[in-house]
């Protein structure tokens, strides 16, 4: 399939929902499809990204493959902060392996790059005890409002496995509110987390006041 027969398959689907793209993809992985040719075009025409990493990603036979490719293709996710989407096509990863390419993410100079370091952990990851430690040595303070959400929404996935050891984290951490707050307002907003867990992380506002 090249582009132009691809372009007609996006004509096809209209004004399309992501499970109707998702139908698409799956199509084209079981067809065994090549839109390597996708790569060049996908910074200028965002509405292929989806497809690219999707369709590429499930040809390859492996885990380690797959992130190897996101790797690879880095420089592609620099303009689209919807990177937390890749976690989906992965498979199931290893944890040690996510948190040695972690460490390099969170650093990076891009901010779509430091989201990734932080939302490839969610949520599959985050159920392994280890993780806890794993990701609290990955925060830190950063002004771009991406990274700052990512880290907010990986804290209140850790509350809603680890309330205390977050709570207590939360407290005695050397976070920006900007992260803080965002962490207890989304673990606030999540409905796996009880209501005594909540009242519990609204006292840490108490600090920053």
């Amino acid at each position: 399939m090249n582009l132009r027969d691809l372009e007609k398959e996006f004509e096809l689907l209209g004004h399309y929902k992501t499970k109707d793209l998702d139908k698409l993809n799956k199509r084209l992985i079981k067809e065994n499809q090549d839109v390597s040719y996708l790569k060049d075009i996908v910074l200028k025409e965002q509405k292929y990204h989806r497809t690219y990493f999707q369709v590429m990603m499930g040809r390859l036979k492996s885990t380690s493959e797959r992130l190897n490719f996101i790797e690879e293709n880095h420089a592609l996710l620099e303009d689209w902060w919807h990177v937390d989407q890749l976690t989906q096509f992965v498979g199931v990863m290893d944890i040690d392996d996510v948190y040695a390419r972690s460490l390099n993410y969170v650093k990076h100079s891009h901010p779509f790059l430091r989201r990734w370091g932080y939302v490839i952990w969610m949520p599959t990851l985050i159920k392994d005890e280890r993780s806890f430690d794993m990701i609290v040595s990955l925060l830190k303070n950063d002004t771009e409002y991406y990274v700052i959400m990512a880290e907010a929404w990986v804290i209140s996935y850790l509350a809603i496995y680890y309330p205390e050891k977050t709570f207590k984290y939360l407290n005695e951490c050397s976070l920006n509110y900007d992260i803080v707050g965002r962490a207890i307002q989304k673990t606030c907003d999540s409905f796996r987390v009880s209501n005594d867990v909540k009242e519990k992380f609204k006292t840490i506002r108490k600090k920053y006041k």
